[in-house]
């Protein structure tokens, strides 16, 4: 019995595909040739040890999910940790097994290959040279991409203890945005970056803790205000399971999202925020959530940790009432929001694009 056979019944043998007289017969064999008992050991600690690794990778997603949480919450500080990695090496031990895997998978693949060769019409050698094009192109359009990001100097102090773990959005073309408090706990200074990685000074004007918003003012002079904000902000309640979208930057570049409203309150049912189904991470909090019209409906707030997909979000009616508390205490204020979207009638793909130009990263350097 060559190699490939082995292989073959040890895996049907593992995974119970025998019948009894078959199992018999190979149990008999396991217990005659040494060789043959270690491949079965090896085989079945191979394929444990792959599902250990699938456990471990989930297990470390979730601890990286609670820590960016915590991180944001303020409840533990970012730590500057010396990168190193432990690397386990299976290739002695498993090195039988990994033949055996390489020779399936190597033969499985040479009889695909064939068959579509005699199967499939010729494909001519300029057309193979021409995805080599295309790939090659689109390989330097994302290191432009990369470059591009990157093409301006960061104005944070070298060695700065830097929390990357917000979303903010503008709500008046001057350089007024609007943020989850959250986002700011614990901020010396704060710098905004746009989606070119233009990073900006700014401020906190306002800020609720309750409702979780925060109103910031860009004071940098590098900063030059656009004419006016593309979409509007909603004052009306959203109805149930209406499409709604957001922006963010649970990362270094700007990340969309979509999906629904699934109640109209929040946790505990808290009047102040309603409940969306959407992907979301800890980064995106502050971000605006918009509807179909490209209207603000509020700003995302938290994530529920005990349920994939739910977040909540701050209505939008809040920032008119934290404006109104600015303007009682501060009668020169002139920050105005308007209700009018202009990209109303577009498609999504046209919406995003106008949008994501005044949705910014929140950088907090702290204390």
């Amino acid at each position: 019995m060559d190699q490939l056979q082995l292989a073959e019944n040890v895996e049907k043998y593992l995974r119970g595909e025998l019948n009894d007289a078959e199992k018999k017969a190979f149990e008999e064999a396991r217990q005659n040739s040494a060789e043959l008992d270690q491949m079965v050991v090896e085989y079945q600690s191979f394929i444990e040890q792959i599902e250990r690794y699938g456990d471990v990778r989930q297990f470390k997603s979730t601890l990286y999910d609670t820590h960016q949480t915590l991180q944001e919450d303020g409840f533990i500080k970012e730590l500057k940790i010396k990168a190193s990695a432990r690397i386990i090496n299976l290739w002695s031990r498993y090195r039988r097994v990994a033949v055996v895997a390489a020779s399936i998978a190597g033969i499985t693949a040479l009889f695909i290959s064939g068959m579509i060769t005699l199967f499939s019409p010729k494909t001519p050698f300029n057309d193979i040279e021409e995805l080599r094009r295309k790939v090659s192109s689109l390989e330097r359009q994302s290191s432009n991409q990369r470059n591009e990001l990157n093409k301006f100097k960061s104005k944070i102090e070298p060695g700065a203890s830097v929390k990357f773990g917000g979303t903010s959005f503008m709500i008046d073309a001057k350089g007024y945005l609007a943020t989850s408090a959250h986002v700011l706990k614990g901020a010396k200074k704060i710098y905004v970056q746009n989606h070119e990685g233009e990073e900006f000074l700014a401020e906190i004007v306002e800020s609720d803790q309750i409702a979780d918003i925060a109103i910031l003012k860009i004071t940098d002079a590098d900063f030059k205000p656009s004419k006016q904000l593309p979409y509007g902000f909603a004052k009306t309640t959203t109805d149930l399971s209406e499409p709604v979208y957001t922006l963010g930057y649970p990362k270094d570049e700007i990340v969309y999202n979509e999906g629904y409203l699934s109640s109209k309150t929040g946790l505990d049912g808290d009047t102040l925020s309603c409940q969306l189904t959407i992907s979301a991470n800890p980064g995106n909090s502050g971000g605006p959530v918009l509807n179909k019209n490209g209207e603000v409906i509020g700003i995302l707030s938290a994530r529920q940790a005990s349920a994939n997909g739910v977040v909540f979000a701050t209505k939008s009616k809040n920032i008119y009432k934290l404006l109104q508390t600015m303007r009682e205490s501060d009668t020169s204020n002139t920050v105005k929001i308007h209700n009018n979207s202009s990209i109303k009638n577009i498609n999504r793909s046209s919406q995003v694009k106008k949008v994501q130009e005044h949705v910014y990263m929140v950088k907090v350097v702290l204390g």
